[in-house]
């Protein structure tokens, strides 16, 4: 896809590139914070007219609550940059009590400083080996996704980076340098390890040409948090040069922000991450242990609030937790994320979670996820939660672009897969549905949704004794989760097995007095059984319980029966997804 235009404010011997949020004088970079560069853009971009305070916190800070001494703050930041002077100015004029004015003439061109024509490079980072201490196998494990991550933000348009997931298929791999280039297509392979020395860690790194195996950089670091971030940006300015790529300054301020200084609370971080990544309740909990100590220990690591968001956002969609219980909680940890780091693509993917799955307000959540994929093009759960949000919306070409994209990215990726064949499933396209499910068994045949994936698919096809087989499959690997259960409740009912599908409603009644069983699971065993009555009721109750399931209700076939019924229409209004969404109760 061809790049759009630079386009270039100069002035004084100054130039404000947009497109690469870069500041030069006399074209040498100027080190501007993001949130001070965003504060110049809007104001070189309305010359000589005034903009009002609120314009900025609307445009800079996203409608996030700060106060006026932010905005004053970035304003000197830029007077300081600019060598202007409150006093006298010549670029930036205070108007007392309402906003700011950008004074100077200015000079709008397209096309020039740019990087038009530089291919797009691929870059492959291949599992940190652990060597030494097994205990320390997180360590490993975290640091190969935060190199991915910190790679992907360097340069989104020209510099792409393989997901974690495909990349940690080849751990412990016999296979050559040369033919793991091939395979993913990368031009550039980084091979890494850690090593324990008493109780300290060193990082080794070389950075590999894909074509011809030669080594281009190498380099030892000590893994602290200081160090680990210096790590980051050396290899990010070794790759840039390797390709002929420019990193701005704004680029590099952002990888310098992504991780805390302390050193403890970074340990917890990565002990976080590789529990959550294992996407079992026993684990998430653990996760989330490890999340919210993080952010004791340092309340400004944006990071581990993401992680906290995460985890509690999912958490009733995976584990079947209640979202009354942490509804709130995931919306703090979010908004301390976003307060914290909004140039983070991780964070602006955790707030679509709590904005898709919690709030039910998809158009803010659509704006997130659209957020997190221009920061890193490279993010492919941003991709894939995009085509989730996009498909429970009826927009399916979007949708299943949006999907491919997340498997491009990340070809491995088991629930990449899976949730393509929902996508799809949502489409109307069932052979697409069961091709993608699969995939998704293939490559982790211990993924049960994948398998229930296969099973609502082959049930729309009519072909029940598949279904069944299926789900048969998932159930052992669910840990009981409830829509493994219904889904066998509905599969009897469809296949007027009348008194088992009522055995399996007796069966989510006895779990209920265990546990939190969520009221639509109970709704679509009854719309199995064609009960309109008692499936509308039960969906009233997962109305009072705001139940995340009810987000599937508007492009699940299962309910079309109900589409022309005035009470499933009033109860799809009153969620609001597409209006606004809800407020968790005061």
């Amino acid at each position: 896809m061809a790049r759009s235009p630079q386009v270039a404010y100069r002035f004084a011997g100054f130039s404000v590139l947009a497109r690469d949020r870069q500041l030069l004088h006399d074209g040498k970079p100027v080190s501007l914070p993001p949130k001070a560069f965003e504060t110049l853009l809007l104001l070189v971009e309305h010359p000589g007219e005034l903009v009002e305070k609120e314009e900025f916190f609307t445009r800079v800070w996203q409608g996030s609550f700060v106060e006026e001494v932010v905005l004053a703050h970035s304003i000197s930041q830029l007077r300081k940059a600019l060598r202007d002077g409150a006093g006298a100015p010549r670029f930036i004029e205070t108007v007392s009590k309402r906003g700011y004015r950008f004074i100077a003439p200015i000079e709008k061109t397209r096309g020039s400083e740019s990087m038009e024509g530089l291919p797009r490079v691929t870059v492959a980072v291949l599992p940190f080996e652990n060597i030494g201490d097994a205990d320390r196998e997180y360590v490993a494990a975290g640091m190969t996704e935060e190199v991915i991550a910190a790679l992907g933000q360097v340069d989104p348009e020209h510099l792409g980076v393989i997901g974690r997931t495909s990349m940690m298929a080849y751990k412990g791999t016999g296979k050559s340098l040369a033919e793991i280039g091939r395979e993913l297509n990368a031009a550039f392979l980084i091979e890494s390890s850690i090593r324990a020395e008493g109780e300290r860690l060193r990082i080794t790194s070389r950075l590999i040409r894909a074509s011809d195996q030669v080594q281009t950089w190498s380099a030892t670091y000590d893994s602290e948090p200081g160090s680990v971030l210096e790590f980051q940006c050396e290899l990010s300015r070794v790759i840039a040069q390797q390709v002929k790529l420019r990193i701005s300054p704004q680029r590099l301020d952002t990888l310098g922000q992504r991780q805390t200084r302390d050193a403890e609370a970074y340990d917890l971080y990565l002990r976080g991450r590789y529990l959550w990544n294992q996407l079992a309740p026993p684990t998430t909990r653990r996760a989330l242990e490890y999340y919210s100590r993080a952010t004791e220990l340092d309340p400004g690591y944006a990071l581990a609030w993401s992680g906290l968001a995460d985890a509690w956002a999912t958490s009733p969609i995976h584990a079947d937790t209640p979202a009354l219980r942490v509804w709130r909680q995931s919306r703090e940890a979010a908004a301390h994320a976003v307060g914290t780091a909004p140039h983070l693509p991780e964070v602006q993917t955790s707030l679509g979670f709590v904005k898709f799955w919690l709030d039910w307000d998809w158009v803010a959540a659509e704006a997130a996820f659209r957020k997190a994929v221009e920061l890193d093009q490279s993010y492919s759960l941003a991709h894939r939660m995009l085509g989730i949000a996009l498909s429970q919306a009826g927009r399916h070409e979007e949708a299943c672009r949006a999907a491919k994209r997340a498997r491009e990215i990340d070809p491995l990726d088991f629930t990449h897969q899976a949730l393509s064949a929902q996508i799809a499933f949502n489409a109307g396209d069932l052979t697409a549905a069961v091709e993608f499910a699969r995939r998704a068994n293939i490559i982790n045949p211990e993924f049960w949704i994948g398998y229930f994936q296969l099973a609502q698919a082959y049930e729309q096809m009519g072909e029940l004794d598949l279904a069944f087989g299926a789900l048969q499959k998932a159930a052992p690997l669910s840990g009981g989760n409830s829509k493994v259960i219904s889904m066998r409740g509905y599969l009897f009912a469809k296949s007027g097995r009348i008194g088992e599908a009522r055995e399996v409603l007796n069966t989510l009644e006895s779990v209920a007095r265990e546990r939190f069983v969520p009221p639509y699971a109970t709704a679509l065993v009854y719309m199995g059984l064609g009960e309109a009555e008692q499936a509308l009721e039960w969906l009233e109750r997962a109305w009072n319980e705001h139940d995340v399931h009810l987000v599937l209700l508007r492009a699940d076939p299962k309910w079309d029966d109900l589409r022309n019924d005035a009470r499933f229409t009033a109860l799809v209004e009153r969620c609001s997804f597409t209006t606004g969404g809800t407020n968790p109760p005061s």
